[in-house]
């Protein structure tokens, strides 16, 4: 530990002087006391992990107050430090820090994917307000994936599944690549070892030859710029192990057939210098065609700028050459933290506030589109889509994500443009509006004040969530009452789908808290959110089933207490044992029969009820029609204990089972052969569909026990699109 603090230490100097080194001890031995006891998976001591954040922040040539919240960032969840504590020891700035990274874990969700995204939203808006939360929180991840050997392999998929759909693009977009690769890398060593090791393989059976190749071009430009007396830095670039994977995968390549595998980086003193640098690299070399790329000119959204140039070299060799500045480099290689300077409480600049628009777009988008599903799907566009340059007819540049439309881009010049967008003009031609723009696309957009907002079908057809946001907004707005209408039928329709009724779900204390989640007033806003589409109908209706379901069981549960207790079996070996296998507690020769309305099988928690000349009626304790609240006081004292025999039972009881799922080819064919597996016997079987595409299908068999039930309900639950499985009650 003493080694990795002196190493913190000695890394903030070096880059400034005036750092709370002070500050910084103070937290390693507050954190140090804090987490006392604790241990990670591999053994060492937890405080080893955020010291290793910690030396990273300062790899990245963070201030102190980032270093000293990197040190400090997992006391408030995983101790019993608070916020407040953080505050009064180390200021408001490093325990909002604290705060933004720290996981939300008070709240309950209905799935680990919720929460996960709902930390994801914690997470960015505390990143719009101060880009070093995110900073942590890579440096955080980036030493969690380096040091997850030690978990289980089920552990190491989950975390590098997300790290890979989450993190590496967040690094990615920050312009952070040298962070970014490592986390891709080292992600992928564990999604598919095999294709790692086959990959490193490869590249170390070449190694010397490769080398070689590389310091023969090195030496050849050297001579030339020192020629030009041009000052520079040249070096050869390794290609990260996943840019190879996905070239290879995803585009069906061999490991020779991939142009930029050789690459040299050549850094000079300016930007006139790259572009004479790049002359004599053509002069020298043959450019390959359609493999010159200007970044200089036309920076990508994540800052980066350099030229990238691929040359036939010697012996027919393809070769990359990356030409740009210092300034350029420290960039590439840091991406935003590059920018983002902390000098004497400064927090925030122009320049860094500009490249954080994209985060503030998101959080806009998410303040519409209040549906987890769509957060994700937006966020992974925003993250991951490859882009596109296109240009207005004044000769702006305009960045937009693969797959744009020209109605991506009439948004993303102004809203006001993109309500009254009748069409548009591509390369002066006339085209549809669901046309894809490529690089290079002049676009004009074409309006009219006749057009009075956007389509609804246009939500289909756009990429940005600024666009997205933006649409939705207009009809949030201009078609409230319309949107609720619309909201108010989507959720009858879904309710249908689910076989219930309005006045079953849509009760008051069930609806406050979908209200309060999704930071909504009254009932008719939540219409209004489905009818616009910022939330799914079916995410509602599944959340007042699932309360419904709750407090149904928890009202049945404490109406059947006030039933008599189940028997104890082995006060009842004497008491003759019916026909059917079952017991009456106190009474030994009386017609028995198991009811129809919810079939009870051997066990099942059972009940008798005495009925007028009919003997005694078994029902399950959990059958609605025995429920005490739907009976007299008189009904009441007419229930009598009843139970299994304890001795085996070799009748067959039969049992009704209730299947719902998404109406398609082959579903009955996939049902009956499950249940024609477990080798039960089915007598009866019905099924139809719905309006809404769900097919419903009932069906009879014939088991010894519940054990044999619950064999086949696992079995049907398991097969694709099927979202219900139950025993049926009348």
């Amino acid at each position: 530990m003493e080694a990795i603090i002196k190493k913190i230490t000695d890394n903030i100097k070096r880059y400034n002087e005036r750092s709370d080194i002070d500050g910084i001890m103070r937290a390693y031995e507050y954190a140090k006391k804090a987490h006392e006891g604790q241990f990670r998976k591999s053994g060492d001591e937890y405080i080893s992990h955020p010291l290793s954040v910690a030396l990273i922040m300062t790899e990245l040539e963070m201030d102190a107050p980032s270093v000293i919240a990197a040190i400090l960032h997992d006391v408030v969840e995983d101790t019993s430090i608070t916020l407040q504590d953080i505050t009064e020891e180390f200021g408001e700035d490093v325990a909002l820090l604290v705060d933004g990274v720290t996981k939300i874990g008070k709240i309950q969700y209905t799935s680990q994917e919720e929460q996960q995204i709902e930390n994801l939203r914690k997470m960015f808006l505390a990143m719009a307000k101060d880009i070093r939360v995110i900073l942590i929180k890579l440096a955080d991840r980036l030493h969690n994936i380096r040091t997850l050997k030690s978990m289980t392999v089920e552990k190491q998929l989950r975390i590098a599944r997300e790290t890979m759909e989450v993190y590496a693009p967040l690094a990615h977009r920050l312009g952070m690549s040298k962070i970014k690769g490592e986390l891709e890398d080292l992600s992928l060593k564990y999604l598919d070892p095999i294709g790692y090791q086959e990959i490193s393989d490869s590249i170390n059976q070449k190694k010397l030859e490769r080398e070689k190749f590389i310091n023969s071009i090195i030496e050849v430009l050297t001579q030339k710029l020192a020629a030009l007396e041009i000052k520079c830095q040249i070096n050869g670039r390794a290609k990260h192990f996943y840019s190879i994977y996905r070239k290879m995968y995803t585009q069906n390549k061999t490991l020779d057939e991939i142009y930029d595998l050789f690459a040299v980086r050549v850094i000079v003193d300016s930007v006139s210098d790259c572009y004479a640098v790049l002359g004599m690299v053509h002069e020298l070399y043959k450019p390959m065609p359609m493999r010159f790329k200007d970044y200089i000119a036309m920076p990508k959204p994540n800052m980066y700028q350099s030229l990238h140039t691929t040359v036939i070299g010697p012996f027919g060799r393809p070769l990359e050459i990356q030409i740009r500045t210092w300034e350029m480099h420290t960039v590439a290689e840091k991406g935003i933290a590059a920018h983002w300077k902390y000098k004497e409480g400064v927090t925030s600049n122009s320049e860094s506030d500009t490249k954080l628009e994209w985060v503030r777009q998101l959080l806009e988008m998410q303040k519409e589109t209040i549906d987890e599903d769509d957060f994700m799907r937006t966020l992974k566009i925003d993250l991951f889509a490859d882009e596109v340059f296109v240009f207005t007819p004044k000769g702006d540049v305009i960045n937009l994500p693969a797959g744009a439309t020209p109605i991506d881009f009439a948004f993303s010049i102004h809203s006001a443009i993109g309500y009254k967008m009748m069409g548009a003009k591509v390369n002066s031609k006339i085209v549809p509006i669901d046309h894809i723009l490529k690089n290079g696309d002049i676009v004009e957009v074409l309006t009219s004040s006749s057009v009075h907002g956007p389509s609804r079908d246009w939500l289909k057809l756009v990429k940005t969530s600024q666009a997205r946001n933006k649409i939705n907004q207009w009809f949030k707005k201009e078609r409230r009452e319309e949107n609720i209408v619309r909201g108010r039928e989507l959720i009858e329709k879904e309710l249908r789908r689910h076989s219930l009724s309005h006045s079953q779900l849509f009760r008051d204390e069930w609806i406050a808290p979908i209200l309060k989640r999704y930071t909504l007033a009254t009932l008719d806003d939540l219409y209004a959110s489905v009818g616009y589409g910022g939330l799914t109908a079916q995410k509602v209706v599944i959340r007042l089933r699932d309360e419904y379901l709750k407090i149904a069981k928890l009202e049945r549960d404490e109406a059947m207490s006030s039933l008599p207790p189940e028997i104890d079996y082995s006060e009842t070996k004497s008491t003759k044992t019916s026909s059917n296998g079952i017991i009456v507690h106190g009474i030994d020769n009386c017609l028995v029969r198991l009811s129809k309305c919810c079939t009870p099988v051997p066990g099942d928690d059972i009940i008798g009820f005495i009925t007028r000349g009919r003997g005694v009626s078994v029902h399950r304790r959990d059958c609605p029609n025995i429920a005490p609240t739907s009976l007299t006081e008189e009904d009441l004292d007419r229930f009598i204990g009843v139970s299994w025999s304890t001795d085996k039972l070799s009748g067959e009881y039969l049992s009704e089972i209730q299947v719902e799922a998404d109406d398609r080819t082959g579903l009955l064919a996939e049902i009956t052969a499950a249940i024609t597996e477990t080798k039960i016997p089915m007598r009866s079987l019905n099924a139809r569909t719905t309006k809404s595409n769900v097919a419903i299908i009932t069906f009879t068999v014939e088991i010894s026990d519940t054990t044999q039930l619950e064999t086949i309900i696992r079995k049907i639950r398991g097969l694709p699109g099927v979202y219900e499985v139950m025993r049926c009650t009348q």
